[in-house]
């Protein structure tokens, strides 16, 4: 039977705004497991302590931010309107029914004015990830490192050609020493300086640059978007995937280039005891596998696909002799070693009369002099130890794990937390929104890991007051059935 609509209500209810937030919600794991309480202390020196009107709570705030992230919402306007009729939200935020929500405009100018330029988030993304350790969530033993891109607030169409700065390699002074040291073993000379360019002149290459965000860089990797993007270089631990470390650099810088910078950042600000590191091919890379090594920690990359020259007899058929220092080529001739250049790479030749008369030197080099040239790493052996090392059981094994880790972090980031585009212009704050994120994700985990514990708890507990109490019937019907047996057959 059809009714007609009921009319609106207008009686008071005496309510209580917890009983409106369900026993079972995310915001209720995260306010039992997450201590907020250090938020304050860490930006205590960007207020005013006895001068100017009282401010808004900045726990408050950074929860509100924290809001945002946490449920994919984008926008602070749009973040503003979720928390005015969200009941678990307003719970969260210590928010009574009628108190009213900071504007928008107050998480944004605090955002820009008090806590950019700041480590605050960093710090804040640190705090959450000692709390991880603390729990033994995570141990650092094992990380896993990658990168993904985000796509900048850029149009691709908008943009300029200009000399840019060449990029060098992070690793520059340690492969200058390395070359250095190799060309004396060698009793070679010391290579020439480097020509001065005229003052205040740098080497610059022409660059495409956005007009819209100038920080961002153009991307054009193979099986990549083209355009302008960010990347967000996230390691994340092998024990329960808690993100432990992350940071952004323009589309264009290569992923190898920050790795063992911020390796090292993670080893020393929680004093982990890192045995390996899981990468993909990107990372594999001469410098990555000795400096790695360097650290003590294994470095367990990819399969990287070798690209295929003009020539059809290929680098691996020539074999190298560490102990004459020569390669020796398919037809048992020897390769000498002829100079380091500055890039690291040993240069051996082969003798021009020789290759004359060999039957195979149309598939082997095309070279004018009928000499074939190949090259060596000066740290080439760290990186065919690595190699070696990924088609171990054990390396097998570390590798599997990361497609289970740092991919499913990403996944999990873009699916659910708005991790595939910037929603800001600029490099430093784009790497804010990646801590906030990171910190948003790592909260969650925590949240429902020390959830679940305590379901388990729960139900251990219970299975061992059954168990009492199974017993304790047990030896009560024991006892009946004794006294049964004296009353009937005692006589």
């Amino acid at each position: 039977m059809l009714r007609d609509a009921s009319p609106q209500q207008y009686q008071f209810e005496t309510i209580t705004l917890d009983e409106l937030v369900p026993e079972d919600h995310l915001v209720r794991k995260i306010d039992a497991a997450i201590d907020f309480g250090f938020i304050r202390d860490a930006v205590a020196h960007l207020y005013c302590p006895n001068n100017g009107r009282p401010a808004i709570d900045p726990v408050r705030l950074i929860k509100m931010m924290l809001l945002g992230y946490l449920f994919g919402i984008p926008s602070e306007r749009r973040l503003v309107k979720e928390i005015q009729v969200n009941m678990a939200y307003r719970w969260f935020l210590r928010m009574s029914l009628t108190e009213k929500v900071p504007d928008a405009s107050t998480l944004s100018q605090n955002r820009i004015r008090r806590f950019n330029d700041s480590d605050v988030f960093q710090q804040i993304f640190d705090h959450i990830v000692e709390q991880a350790l603390v729990r033994g969530m995570a141990n650092g033993r094992v990380l896993y490192t990658d990168s993904t891109h985000l796509k900048a607030d850029a149009n691709p169409r908008k943009s300029v050609n200009e000399l840019r700065p060449e990029g060098v390699s992070e690793y520059i002074e340690q492969l200058n020493a390395a070359v250095e040291a190799d060309r004396k073993k060698h009793e070679k000379k010391p290579l020439p300086a480097v020509k001065k360019t005229p003052e205040n002149a740098v080497a610059a290459k022409n660059t495409k640059v956005s007009t819209t965000d100038p920080e961002s860089g153009f991307m054009h990797r193979d099986n990549k978007p083209k355009g302008f993007f960010y990347l967000d270089h996230r390691t994340v631990d092998g024990k329960h995937g808690i993100i432990m470390d992350t940071h952004v650099t323009p589309g264009n810088v290569h992923d190898s280039q920050p790795f063992i910078g911020r390796l090292r950042r993670q080893t020393e600000r929680f004093r982990l005891n890192t045995v390996a590191v899981g990468v993909d091919a990107g990372y594999f890379t001469a410098a990555v596998c000795h400096l790695t090594r360097e650290e003590g920690i294994a470095l367990v990359p990819g399969y990287r696909r070798p690209n295929k020259g003009k020539n059809a007899l290929q680098k691996k058929a020539f074999r190298y002799d560490p102990n004459q220092d020569v390669y020796v080529c398919p037809e048992n001739k020897l390769l000498i070693y002829s100079t380091t250049d500055r890039n690291g790479y040993r240069h051996y030749r082969s003798e021009p009369s020789v290759c004359q008369r060999c039957e195979r030197r149309s598939s082997c080099t095309q070279n004018r002099k009928a000499q074939k040239t190949i090259t060596r790493h000066v740290w080439e052996e760290a990186k065919e130890t690595a190699n070696e090392l990924r088609l171990t059981k054990w390396g097998k094994k570390i590798y599997e794990r990361r497609k289970e880790t740092v991919e499913r972090s990403f996944a999990d980031g873009k699916q659910h937390h708005g991790h595939r585009y910037a929603r800001f212009r600029g490099l430093m704050k784009v790497q804010m929104q990646c801590l906030l994120a990171a910190t948003a994700q790592n909260m969650k985990k925590i949240a429902l890991m020390v959830a679940l514990f305590w379901l388990y708890k729960q139900s251990w507990m219970r299975l061992q007051l059954i168990m009492k109490l199974s017993r304790a019937l047990n030896r009560q019907n024991e006892c009946r059935q004794k006294n049964i047996a004296i009353a009937t057959f005692g006589r």
